[in-house]
């Protein structure tokens, strides 16, 4: 992993200063914190090929003003600006502007793929993606392009949720003790869905297991160089055989830092329940429309809790759904802080502390939120679900 030098850019874009109950929290997770902030550096690495800073910058620059996040596109344009007078078609792409005659193919075509990621990331398809190699971009050069748009997607949402919990009254005061858990009621399975371990299939979901194939050449593992083995071993027990991190370790570093953000957000002890954490990250791939990130995440929510019944509430329509105020308090932060980061403050983070959660879950909540910003838009825009065969 990257060792970091420099100062936490989420922190001091908040901004979290040091000794107040917010920056506490978050780094009570400080594995999420130096992971992000590594990802952030390897990806604006001047040395990255394929990609000039500047064209990374722009792209970062309108995936944040898309969403909102006015302080991480002011971050974009200052480091942009500090390259020097920018061309007229940087210019164009700083102000929102077509491109137009501006001169530049490249640049647009990134653009226009960056914003179809940004705002409507199911709308992506392999004829979208196979502009890029087209206007000139190797498939490293892609992988780079892809990892960086869902990262600042991920960035934006991970900063909205901090601003909320820094804004919220009750959790910049000394943390008060969780409201107590409800008795659990015996669980009753409804008797219109399929067992426990048996396939959901509602609206194009499904929790069966499904296969993923990318749309670009993925790594010969003949040709895999010691650090790309290394990270593969490294990121996910199948990852050798899986097409999903045979295309992203054509990227090494950036697949290692993406993999230890994921681990350390969705498999971190204490704070928000797993299964918790998989309802909020089906939510979001449902919101999303990614079938194969709610195919896996649906699946292991019914594995830990032992139930389907709020996933098939989901699968059918996330607005709404839950079979608890605590569910529901849940479900309803996953799908704001997904559709309108912009606009999510402290007022999401009422019903959720009126549920009982803690700073920390509500922590571990905006993680898992945006940790699938980023892999649905790796999902959904580099390759497509392959179903089981029928029969």
């Amino acid at each position: 992993m990257t060792t970091i030098t420099t100062p936490d850019l989420i922190d001091a874009l908040v901004p979290l200063p040091a000794g107040t109950p917010a920056h506490a929290v978050r780094h009570q997770r400080d594995k999420v914190v130096a992971a992000t902030q590594g990802s952030y550096e390897r990806l604006f690495d001047p040395a990255l090929p394929g990609l000039a800073l500047a064209e990374r910058l722009l792209v970062a620059h309108d995936i944040a003003r898309r969403a909102g996040g006015a302080a991480l596109q002011a971050h974009y344009r200052e480091r942009l600006l500090a390259l020097g007078t920018p061309s007229p078609a940087q210019q164009a792409a700083l102000d929102g502007r077509p491109l137009l005659a501006a001169g530049d193919a490249r640049l647009a075509e990134i653009l226009r793929f960056a914003a179809v990621l940004a705002e409507r990331p199911v709308e992506g398809d392999q004829a979208a993606l196979l502009r890029l190699p087209a206007a000139g971009l190797d498939t490293p050069a892609v992988v780079a392009l892809a990892q960086l748009i869902a990262f600042v997607a991920y960035q934006v949402r991970v900063a909205a949720g901090l601003s909320a919990i820094a804004a919220d009254n009750a959790a910049s005061a000394q943390e008060p003790a969780g409201a107590p858990a409800a008795p659990a009621e015996p669980f009753v399975h409804p008797a219109h869905l399929p067992k426990p371990g048996e396939p959901l299939r509602i609206n194009g979901y499904t929790s069966e297991t499904l296969e993923w194939k990318a749309w670009l050449p993925v790594l010969d593992l003949a040709e895999a160089t010691p650090e790309q083995l290394a990270v593969l071993e490294g990121s996910h027990p199948k990852a050798k055989s899986s097409d999903y991190y045979r295309l992203l370790v054509l990227q090494p570093a950036i697949l290692q830092e993406r993999a230890t953000v994921f681990n350390a957000i969705m498999y971190a002890p204490g704070g928000l329940s797993r299964a918790e954490r998989e309802l909020a990250s089906t939510v979001v791939s449902r919101v999303n429309g990614c079938v194969y990130c709610a195919s896996v995440h649906a699946q292991r929510f019914e594995q830990l809790a032992k139930r389907n019944d709020v996933i098939a509430q989901v699968f059918t329509e996330p607005q709404g759904a839950g079979t608890t105020p605590r569910e529901r308090a849940i479900v309803a932060a996953s799908i704001a802080l997904t559709r309108t980061p912009a606009a999510f403050g402290a007022a999401q983070l009422q019903p959720l502390r009126a549920a009982g959660l803690s700073a920390l879950e509500m922590l571990d909540l905006v993680h898992a939120i945006a940790i699938f910003a980023w892999a649905n838009r790796l999902m959904l825009n580099l390759g497509e679900p392959v179903f089981p065969a029928a029969g």
